[in-house]
């Protein structure tokens, strides 16, 4: 099962059309099965280019699509104080430099080895800011 996810700025019947004609073009073949929410012009697109294919807009339908951008999330509620998507940008493209440095999966590795890559982490931290 592929899972696709796109976001988009407006949700009126133009953005839908695009949105689906994206989806299209991105998964290659006709889909067996479209998850979106209740949204009325999804369903007139769906009918529109792609009326074959299940539509479903069940309440829980999408909760998986929403769980799996759940840090993305995160992020913008952060970025709510910013006045441009220009700060938005260089803040995000910085913090997650140092958050990919500092996120070391700590179950993934042995106790030793943890040690060893925080350490390492910590020296280029140092080596970073002290420049």
């Amino acid at each position: 099962m592929v899972q696709l996810m796109f976001l988009q700025k407006r949700r009126d019947g133009k953005a839908a059309k695009r949105f689906f004609k994206r989806l299209l073009r991105k998964h290659k073949s006709e889909p067996r099965k479209v998850v979106t929410d209740k949204l009325r012009s999804y369903g007139v697109a769906h009918r529109e280019l792609i009326p074959e294919t299940i539509h479903d807009t069940a309440q829980y339908a999408n909760n998986r699509c929403e769980l799996s951008h759940e840090p993305t999330r995160v992020r913008e509620r952060g970025m709510r104080k910013f006045k441009s998507i220009h700060q938005a940008q260089r803040f995000l493209s910085a913090h997650s430099a140092v958050y990919s440095l500092f996120n070391l999966s700590r179950h993934l590795v042995s106790a030793e080895n943890y040690r060893f890559f925080r350490q390492r982490a910590f020296a280029s931290w140092e080596n970073a800011v002290a420049a």
